[in-house]
């Protein structure tokens, strides 16, 4: 068997058997060989045209984690046109603790990420960037802290080592994310993570909305702490990092607040946004109505038509929330006892 195929997709097969090279068809699970101790540890890379750096990043990975804990390492690569795919099969030819994933194209890192997940066998999750800057000496840290009992660990790039207008940037980000979630972490948005596999289970990852884990994760209940982490220059390539970057960011903030106060409460937020906006409708055509009864000519006013144009936008934000809370009843009544956020019990 080529290296190609021991760690390319193989064809379906039944659930019960194990796909050429330890890989993988979809729906098929993943199961340890006979007499392979399966992973505790899942460390998961996705990258974009980093052929340049994963070997080195896997030897190192290498270095933090042999002898000290069962690991798998898990590339995916998330549709990039150089040769990073191959530099991923001849890893894996080399340890097959290295596994890869490929997707069609490039979908993103939320997407990558997903992808990653789902493979992963591990029980803890660790992310980390494929660029170098992250330093996989740190490993045993974020280890340590969810093994203490911590659910979600998030890297501290104490020293950062990026452009002076990236580290502002970052600041004003990190400010305003502590703010208005209330999890008071350094850096949010740093791509070191690690995780209890039950928190991937629990939060549902898509869009840009990965970044904010942490942020749902605290909001269900898990324990959510950072670890100070070295953090380098970035080696090869260039960054993506910009200020597009960092306007979708706070995009995706305003998404995070609504999900997370108002997911299951949507009529609190709709409720209070038509009220609001039906009573300043209702009162200025009261007034408009006092005015009328004194004489006044009403018919070419513009508070007449905004009046009550307020007031149909209160009635349809009310009509929003009705239904948001018949849809939120609705999602209760399928949940699994599985689902439940229970930590411990005693039966």
């Amino acid at each position: 068997m080529t290296a190609q195929e021991a760690i390319a997709p193989a064809p379906p097969a039944p659930p019960s058997t194990p796909t050429a090279g330890g890989a993988r068809s979809r729906g098929v699970s993943l199961r340890a060989a006979p007499g392979v101790e399966p992973p505790e540890v899942s460390v998961i890379v996705p990258g974009l045209n980093e052929a340049d750096s994963l070997a080195e990043l896997a030897r190192r990975i290498h270095l933090s984690l042999d002898g000290k804990r069962a690991y798998e390492i898990l590339f995916v690569d998330d549709g990039s046109t150089d040769h990073t795919w191959e530099v991923i099969t001849r890893l894996h030819a080399e340890d097959a603790r290295v596994k890869g994933v490929k997707l069609r194209r490039n979908f993103g890192k939320a997407m990558a990420l997903s992808a990653g997940f789902q493979r992963a066998r591990g029980e803890i999750f660790i992310t980390m960037d494929a660029d170098l800057q992250d330093d996989p000496a740190d490993l045993p840290a974020f280890i340590a802290k969810i093994e203490e009992g911590l659910d979600v660990v998030v890297g501290w790039k104490v020293e950062r080592l990026d452009p002076q207008n990236r580290l502002v940037l970052s600041r004003i980000f990190n400010g305003t994310v502590r703010r208005a979630t209330g999890v008071k972490l350094h850096d949010m948005n740093c791509g070191f993570k690690g995780y209890r596999r039950e928190v991937i289970r629990s939060i549902p990852v898509y869009g840009d909305l990965f970044r904010f884990i942490p942020a749902f994760a605290a909001w269900e209940g898990f324990r959510v702490a950072e670890v100070p982490v070295k953090h380098h220059a970035r080696k090869y390539g260039k960054s993506r990092y910009g200020l597009e970057r960092i306007l979708r960011g706070f995009f995706d903030l305003l998404s995070v607040m609504f999900l997370t106060r108002f997911q299951r409460k949507p009529m609190h937020l709709f409720g209070l946004v038509g009220l609001v906006l039906g009573g300043v409708g209702f009162l200025t055509e009261l007034y408009l109505t006092v005015l009328w009864f004194r004489g006044h000519k009403i018919g070419d006013r513009p508070l007449l038509l905004l009046g009550a144009l307020l007031i149909l936008a209160g009635i349809q934000f009310f009509s929003m929330g009705f239904i948001g809370e018949f849809l939120t009843y609705q999602n209760h009544k399928k949940v699994d006892a599985e689902d439940l956020p229970i930590r411990e019990e005693i039966t």
